[in-house]
């Protein structure tokens, strides 16, 4: 989802809680990377990999200039064949420390497996984050947490793009004097939409 999707988005989401509820989700995110500058592990339940959040967060994190922002993409069944990046499975949740990011994203319960992992990587310091369906075992382990309900006219992955999106355009402060070409084009694409 590009720049003028996301606004026009955020401009139909305007008077909800949404667009305010993922910028401050995106901030949380970008403060626990960019101020620990440790790894941002990225995972998922057994049924479900965010790959596409994956992506947009390796986009952002290019643009933006915040590389803490890339994610590792850690993987149920990674299979041993394959490249070092996509093979990354849940013992690394597991082996995570202070200084470290696990977000979590779960439309479902997540399963006991991945809770424990998890359970270890906060108990040996690292920071959790979910942006889950409201899972309260999840939700009492993490640190901060957006619930997107199931019920709501909002899926998971809309909120993705929104969150992503708030994480990388948030992640350097204002620049003084000349604007970049980036900040013309958004306001560019506020203000025709």
């Amino acid at each position: 989802m590009d720049a003028v999707r996301v606004a026009l988005l955020r401009e139909v989401l305007a008077g909800t809680e949404w667009p305010g509820a993922t910028r401050r989700f995106a901030g949380a995110l970008r403060g626990s990377v960019v101020s620990y500058g440790g790894g941002l592990l990225l995972v998922g339940t057994a049924e479900y990999e965010p790959w596409h959040l994956a992506a947009h967060l390796v986009d952002e994190a290019a643009w933006s200039g915040t590389p803490e922002l890339s994610p590792t993409l850690v993987r149920h069944g990674a299979p041993p064949s394959a490249p070092a990046h996509l093979a990354v499975g849940l013992g690394r949740v597991s082996a995570a420390r202070r200084g470290e990011t696990v977000l979590v994203v779960s439309p479902s319960a997540p399963g006991d497996a991945l809770l424990e992992r998890v359970h270890d990587a906060r108990r040996a310091g690292a920071r959790v984050l979910a942006l889950d369906a409201g899972d309260r075992e999840l939700g009492a382990m993490a640190h901060e947490s957006l619930v997107v309900p199931q019920d709501t006219d909002l899926d998971l992955d809309t909120v993705q793009h929104l969150v992503s999106a708030a994480a990388g355009e948030n992640a350097l402060p204002e620049p003084r004097g000349r604007r970049r070409l980036r900040d013309r084009l958004a306001r560019l694409a506020d203000h025709l939409t």
